[in-house]
């Protein structure tokens, strides 16, 4: 029979907290992060779409570093004094500082040694590597080219690490043009660098209709619409088809 709890209290009970779940920690370049480490086990550093070229620190503090390719482990060391057979532990208390060199940018992290659990630091990409990116992937080609090579993206779910998510409206659209149809907009991206943006759209048919990329060149979609692509024009009621829309400048 299970016992109560206020009986479990009476009996002076102590319930530990559970320790903290790890946590993944974001940087990003040319600003000082200020994080928390933990001062017992290895910490992960992983550099989002590069390699870590490098890592400065002060090489007195009792620190580890090892990277490899886009990751790097940073451990706090522990003291341990022997004392006649006694073992006393000390553990890393003072802050530190790491410079971190990933995809051609530079992270400060001030980090302060913490009794938690080892925790994940992903570096991304700031907004100059991200138009860096973008001017490799898109440059060489020309406009119609790229809008191309965005709906693809898109179409084949492979959006670009340097495209910068933005959430989307979260109303259902309908436009006068199309009474037989819903919009929903599913995600949009802007694609610093490159002057342009892009949205997909899920139409879902209400009636049947037969659906035609030009009905789609309205405002309700946002300005400067130069580019816009259906994976399917023929619904049935329930049936929806997934449109891609590419503008230059970024969506209202």
């Amino acid at each position: 029979m299970p016992i109560p709890v206020k009986r479990l209290l009476a009996l002076g009970l102590v319930l530990a907290p559970l320790p903290a779940a790890a946590q993944t920690i974001v940087a990003l370049p040319d600003q000082t992060s200020t994080i928390r480490l933990s001062n017992r086990d290895i910490n992960h550093v992983i550099c989002a779409g590069g390699e870590i070229e490098d890592i400065k620190f002060s090489a007195e503090k009792a620190i580890a570093v090892e990277r490899a390719g886009s990751n790097a482990w940073i451990k706090f060391l522990v003291r341990e004094v022997d004392d006649a057979g006694a073992v006393t532990r000390s553990f890393v208390t003072v802050a530190s500082e790491f410079f971190i060199s990933c995809n051609g940018a530079v992270y400060a992290l001030y980090a302060e040694p913490s009794d938690i659990p080892a925790q994940t630091v992903t570096l991304q990409a700031g907004a100059t590597q991200r138009a860096r990116a973008n001017e490799e992937l898109l440059g060489p080609l020309v406009e119609e080219e790229r809008a191309v090579s965005i709906t693809l993206s898109l179409l084949q779910d492979r959006i670009p690490a340097s495209f910068t998510s933005v959430a989307p409206r979260a109303d259902r659209l309908r436009l006068a043009n199309l009474a037989e149809a819903e919009i929903d907009e599913r995600r949009r991206v802007e694609i610093e660098g490159s002057g342009l943006s892009a949205s997909e759209y899920l139409v879902t048919a209400i009636a049947e209709v037969t659906l035609d990329e030009r009905s789609f060149l309205v405002p309700d979609l946002g300005a400067n619409i130069f580019a816009v692509t259906l994976d399917r024009t023929i619904l049935k009621p329930g049936e929806a088809a997934r449109l891609i829309v590419i503008r230059r400048g970024a969506v209202q």
